[in-house]
């Protein structure tokens, strides 16, 4: 089996003329914490869109497990265990919390989403769903109304549900966007955690999370990669910071 769980070659997507992602070559280690960083405009949605079906390149491959999915649809990637969180907390608010992770935990049984299924059937999923809420300190909220909960304990859920579909690859999108200095340290804390024995590819603003969690870092800027590696090599380099900073002296730190 190949070191890399996911790679891309020359990965393009125009919109109407304009090159959103461009030759974009990405290898995604198995088993490390590969992190999508750029400006605004730098095209890392839309290559997380790419990756998981929702956008159809115009041009290159991607390959999961050394199998091509480029033309596979959104639920073939999910059923391959690919399973992205979205930007937004994509939990059902007037659930309970261990309601959520029940839902997510369905799929692995066959019966996803059939809110009419017995609780006698669903309670056997009880003891699972309580286990991941531990993973993610979530346990002493598990009945609470989800639309009760604050900001990062939602993204905390979000996680628990994503993990529930035991994915193989997770694809975070800006995981602590929004969150203050303490849920931004709880969630990485947990984002860390989490990837033990699996794979994660994230979007991410903050370099403060991406320089203490992410084994590689790829650097988007207009569409392509301008580099890669591991923080200490791209915080130092003079085109990462003119593309953040607008400074070719000093090192990038802390900026979101």
């Amino acid at each position: 089996m190949s070191d890399y769980i996911l790679e891309t070659q020359h990965l393009i997507k125009e919109f109407r003329g304009f090159v959103a992602v461009n030759d974009v070559n990405l290898k995604v280690k198995r088993g490390s914490i590969h992190a999508l960083i750029g400006p605004n405009g730098a095209g890392k949605t839309t290559c997380f869109n790419l990756l998981t079906k929702f956008l159809t390149p115009t041009s290159g491959r991607i390959l999961f497990n050394n199998q091509e999915i480029t033309h596979e649809k959104p639920a073939q990637i999910a059923r391959r265990g690919i399973i992205r969180s979205f930007q937004i907390s994509a939990v059902f608010p007037q659930l309970s919390v261990v309601d959520n992770v029940r839902i997510g935990l369905q799929r692995a049984t066959g019966t996803s989403f059939q809110f009419w299924r017995s609780d006698r059937l669903l309670n056997s999923l009880n003891a699972r769903a309580m286990e991941l809420l531990a993973q993610v300190d979530l346990t002493e909220f598990a009945q609470e109304i989800t639309t009760n909960l604050p900001y990062g304990r939602k993204r905390a859920l979000e996680i628990a549900t994503t993990l529930a579909m035991e994915p193989e690859l997770m694809l975070l999108d800006e995981p602590t966007q929004g969150m203050g200095h303490e849920d931004v340290d709880r969630v990485t804390q947990l984002i860390k955690r989490v990837s033990q024995g699996r794979t994660i590819l994230m979007v991410e603003h903050n370099m403060n999370v991406v320089s203490s969690i992410a084994d590689t870092i790829t650097v988007l800027a207009r569409g392509a990669v301008l580099a890669e590696g591991p923080y200490q090599d791209v915080s130092r380099n003079s085109a990462v910071m003119e593309a953040y900073m607008g400074t070719t002296s000093g090192e990038l730190q802390g900026a979101h």
